[in-house]
């Protein structure tokens, strides 16, 4: 089972929040806004979704729009321009954990048979900064700059089942949780219920709760504090499980966030093989 080092404490002083940019604020909570709806918005919308004059949005979507930031269509609708992948592709070359994701299979390795990803937590949603889609045809294509909602996605839960209960709660507007096939957390409630089961095995399952026929295993990778600085992932069609429930493949992400973790500077236990495990854990 996959196991945190120690967390050294943090200091008692709070750091003082630092001065925010009013006109960069509002310019990121329309990107953010955009990001996190998943498809065009009028500018009414956005104002309202905001609470910010009209004519203040409509400045700063001219401005965004100057510089490839977002896009608009024939109908008046805003959406996010190709600029933003640049930052995301800054990013991802930036982030050590992904440059040793990439590094698992170099030196002519093999391609995985089944779907590996890497992402991080963006507030509620896990953004994917890494992925490897397998030989077999999976129905789901996952791309770098992904963002799916981090309480269905297996990577997405494997970090949260770390965070202290206040942490995972704060992320979310009330009780009810958003949904995309029917089959994930329903409730805040219950997603706790799952986290807490999730840190006592080492791995997370999202069992159709993002795509219809799709079955993930999560792992979380640590740094070297101890703190979950991203999930790693393998999906596979559910049909494809085979008799061992899929046990090869929850062995190989708590293999594979065992040795980013070792890499990152953490300390982490040996991964136990399958029958060394007791039944249905």
């Amino acid at each position: 089972m996959l196991r945190p080092p120690a967390t050294p404490p943090r200091s008692a002083r709070a750091a003082a929040a630092p001065a925010l940019v009013p006109a960069v604020t509002r310019a990121l909570a329309v990107l953010d806004r955009l990001a996190q709806q998943r498809e065009p918005m009028s500018l009414a919308r956005l104002a309202s979704d905001l609470s910010l004059p009209k004519s203040s949005v409509h400045g700063l979507c001219n401005t965004l729009m100057s510089f490839g930031y977002l896009r608009r269509q024939e109908d008046g609708a805003f959406r996010i321009g190709p600029r933003v992948m640049t930052l995301a592709e800054a990013f991802v070359a930036g982030t050590g954990v992904a440059a040793e994701f990439n590094s698992l299979w170099q030196d002519g390795a093999a391609a995985p048979d089944e779907t590996i990803i890497l992402s991080v937590l963006n507030g509620a949603d896990v953004v994917y900064v890494a992925a490897r889609n397998g030989r077999r045809p999976l129905g789901l294509a996952f791309t770098v700059g992904m963002r799916l909602p981090a309480h269905l996605a297996a990577t997405g839960k494997a970090m949260l089942a770390y965070h202290p209960p206040s942490f995972v709660r704060g992320l979310f507007a009330g009780p009810a949780l958003p949904q995309m096939t029917g089959k994930g957390a329903k409730r805040v409630a219950e997603l706790t219920r799952e986290l807490a089961l999730i840190r006592e095995r080492g791995y997370s399952i999202d069992d159709e709760g993002v795509r219809d026929g799709v079955y993930c295993f999560g792992a979380p990778v640590f740094d070297a504090t101890g703190q979950p600085v991203a999930g790693v992932g393998v999906c596979l069609n559910k049909a494809m499980l085979g008799a061992d429930g899929g046990g090869r493949h929850r062995d190989a992400v708590l293999q594979s966030a065992r040795v980013l973790s070792q890499r990152l500077g953490a300390t982490v236990e040996p991964v136990a093989p399958l029958a060394a495990r007791r039944p249905g854990a």
